[in-house]
């Protein structure tokens, strides 16, 4: 049995998007449910590789489907607050990217949710593996984490 994760910090994670959040993200006991959580993961990693020119989610012929994803709870996140996604690379292989993600409240050093996923990257035609492109690898090195 694995003992529980404790939360990163802030430090912990190279690149940062504030996502705000919005009233039909909570839920019924008062706080954000727990499936946003997961959108926000992809809202990061994915607005991250856009503006960083390694993804072009309308033309581009390589694609990342999603094939792991977890996710650890610490403490609540609420409407109106503002979530800070810090995201860093934990693993890059020939055809995918594990991602790590780190939910803050904005300006809160410990995260209050964390967790990865994993794109493999593929053909858009094919939906076959293939290797990373040189600017997706880049960011990737770029966000390694330590």
């Amino acid at each position: 049995m694995s003992s529980r994760p404790t939360p990163h910090l802030r430090s912990s994670y190279p690149a940062f998007r504030a996502i705000p959040t919005r009233w039909a993200d909570n839920d019924l006991y008062g706080h954000v449910n727990n499936v946003v959580y997961y959108s926000w993961f992809d809202t990061a990693v994915n607005a991250l590789l856009i503006e960083r020119g390694a993804l072009d989610i309308h033309q581009g012929q390589v694609i990342g489907l999603v094939v792991e994803t977890q996710c650890n709870y610490f403490s609540s996140l609420a409407f109106p607050q503002t979530v800070e996604a810090g995201v860093r690379v934990a693993h890059a292989g020939t055809s995918s990217i594990r991602y790590e993600v780190g939910l803050f409240a904005q300006g809160a050093d410990t995260a209050a949710a964390q967790g990865h996923f994993v794109h493999v990257y593929v053909d858009r035609a094919t939906q076959r593996p293939v290797p990373l492109p040189r600017a997706l690898r880049e960011v990737a090195d770029a966000l390694r984490a330590g």
